[in-house]
This record gives C-alpha cells, sequence and structure tokens, in this order.
C-alpha cells in the first residue's frame, strides 16, 4: 500500500491536537513528582501501553463496541471528566489520593494513560479518522503520536530539575486547579451535547 504523506499528515495533526501531550505534560509533572525516576518511567510506558491497547480496540471495533454497551462519544467524556475531577480535588489537598499514587505506579494507565493521554476527544478522533483516511493511515498516525507523547513525556525530568522542588509543588497546584478546569470542561461538553442530542 502506498502511503500519501498529505493523507498521513489529514490523520496525523487532528489527532496530534487531540492527544496535546505538551498541554497534559504539567499534569503528568503534577501527577509523578514524588515517584522515583525508574518510576515515573514505568508509569510513562505502562500509560502508553495502555493508551495504545485502548486506541487500537476502538480504531477496529469502537463503533461496534459502542452500540453493544449502549454508550457514546459524550458517555465517555462525561466519565473522563468526573474521573479528573475527583483526582484533582484530591490533589489539591481534601482527600489522600495524591499521597497513595505517589507512592506507586498504577497511575500509570487510569488516569494518566486513560484519559489524559486518550481521552474523548482523542478517541472520538480515532473513529472520524478512520472513516475518513481509513484504519491504516489511522493506525500509523495513533502510533506516531504516542512515539512522540512517550519521548516528551521521558523528558519531563529537565522541566522538574529546573523548577525545583518548591517550584515543582507551586507549579502542580496550579495545575491541579487547571486539571478541574478540564474536567469540567469535558463534563460540561459531553452535558451539552447530551442534551442537544448530538
Amino acid at each position: 500500500m502506498t502511503i500519501h504523506l498529505e493523507d498521513f499528515f489529514k490523520s496525523f495533526v487532528p489527532l496530534f491536537v487531540a492527544i496535546d501531550a505538551l498541554g497534559v505534560l504539567p499534569v503528568f509533572i503534577n501527577l509523578t513528582e514524588n515517584l522515583k525516576i525508574e518510576e515515573r518511567r514505568q508509569v510513562i510506558t505502562n500509560a502508553t501501553l495502555g493508551a495504545l491497547v485502548v486506541s487500537v480496540v476502538f480504531l477496529f471495533a469502537g463503533r461496534v463496541l459502542f452500540s453493544l454497551l449502549g454508550i457514546n462519544e459524550n458517555d465517555f467524556r462525561i466519565a473522563g471528566g468526573i474521573v479528573l475531577l475527583v483526582i484533582s480535588i484530591a490533589d489539591l489537598g481534601f482527600a489522600g489520593y495524591r499521597v497513595r499514587a505517589n507512592q506507586g505506579t498504577d497511575i500509570g494507565i487510569v488516569p494518566i494513560g486513560i484519559p489524559l493521554m486518550i481521552g474523548p476527544a482523542a478517541l472520538t478522533t480515532i473513529l472520524i479518522s478512520a472513516d475518513n483516511q481509513g484504519i491504516p493511515l489511522t493506525l500509523l498516525a495513533l502510533l506516531a503520536n504516542l512515539g512522540i507523547t512517550w519521548v516528551i513525556f521521558r523528558r519531563a525530568d529537565k522541566l522538574v530539575n529546573l523548577l525545583g522542588a518548591a517550584g515543582a509543588r507551586a507549579f502542580g497546584k496550579v495545575m491541579a486547579l487547571v486539571l478541574a478546569a478540564i474536567a469540567v470542561m469535558m463534563i460540561r461538553l459531553g452535558l451539552t451535547n447530551f442534551i442537544q442530542g448530538s
């Protein structure tokens, strides 16, 4: 099969925007700031593999799965928003999740892999891209984007070193507020689309 660069970018660019690795990097730093380097790298690997598995399943069986379960993209958007909102509230010091999360690597798949790396927007983009550009190009674009995301997250240590311990904590608190805003936005969009019947 011949792959045209223009067709590839038609799949790659929207997915790159939907994944927004640079945008979620501060949240990743916030969630993993107390992990050792080896643990953080394990989280990155777990998150990337988890995101890949979920994405591939949706790429090949997303619409069928939605139909069988009686759910849609808006349901995922609302659920993902609720998960992120709970994490952000806990991260601001109102619950104990933050301490537990920073003592292990179990946060790799959820919430970092899903829904931070691959959230409702990315899943929807994958389904649309598969319809418009075909499964092979969409799969290639997905692999390229997750590879880029993996590299960006692996470089997060440099940003942490640049900020210092106190700066990283302060930055993390600000990002927890941003994460809460993102969560509210996801819930709002999901509810709005549900009410409008889209």
